[in-house]
């Protein structure tokens, strides 16, 4: 199996989010003054489904893919209140500097994102879920 670039562990998982917590609860008393949404879920299917798409979306457009970011998002506070925080996904690929041919990774500006993954259960929990 090939190695993965950034894997963690549960326990690793588990320290990340609590970590966030003091954050969300801030979000939750002052903002929201409502549990936040923590977490996105999106179907394997529609993972797959968006990767082929966002690929073959950035060659038809002159780009190509070499991975995706996730933004942290919220849908705008309407009459009936506060939106939920979200979080969306769009394809980024290689930006090269003039100078020295270094870079980074740059979003991808014509590349449609993927949001609308299901909030979590309930909204406000944290890792892990059951």
């Amino acid at each position: 199996m090939a190695k993965i670039n950034g894997l963690i562990s549960p326990k690793e998982a588990k320290e990340l989010n609590d970590a966030f917590t003091e954050r969300c609860e801030l979000i939750s008393k002052n903002i929201t003054r409502r549990p936040d949404n923590r977490s996105s879920w999106y179907s394997l299917e529609d993972i797959k489904a968006y990767l082929e798409y966002a690929e073959k979306q950035a060659r038809e457009n002159g780009h190509e893919m070499n991975g995706i970011r996730i933004y942290c998002g919220a849908y705008p506070t309407t009459k009936e209140g506060v939106g939920y925080s979200t979080s969306f996904i769009v394809p980024t690929e290689r930006i090269i500097d003039g100078k020295d041919g270094g870079g980074g990774n740059g979003d991808i500006p014509d590349g449609d994102g993927l949001n609308l993954g299901g909030p979590g259960n309930p909204p406000g929990a944290g890792y892990p879920q059951n």
